[in-house]
């Protein structure tokens, strides 16, 4: 977003608004080790939330995802998939 700084004399000038990213190791339950990401606070908060790491991108669609995630989604997926005729 962009919008302006405004000063005690009311002179306003451009400034931009960046979203507060941060760099976090994330780990993944099924997988059994942590991927480094980098992700807002807003998107950490949801992840705390929703409980964890693979139940946000199990249930997220791949338009909204970055490439990266998109990798790790598959792997949570194949594993799952494994998983899955071994208990039944």
């Amino acid at each position: 977003m962009v919008g302006h700084n405004v000063s005690h004399s009311n002179i306003k000038t451009k400034r931009r608004f960046l979203p507060s990213l941060q760099d976090i190791a994330l780990p993944s339950e099924s997988l059994g080790q942590s991927f480094k990401l980098k992700i807002t606070n807003a998107a950490l908060r949801t992840i705390d939330f929703k409980g964890g790491l693979d139940n946000v991108l199990l249930n997220s669609r791949d338009e909204v995802l970055s490439a990266r995630a998109l990798k790790i989604k598959r792997q949570v997926k194949a594993k799952l998939a494994a998983q899955a005729p071994a208990a039944a």
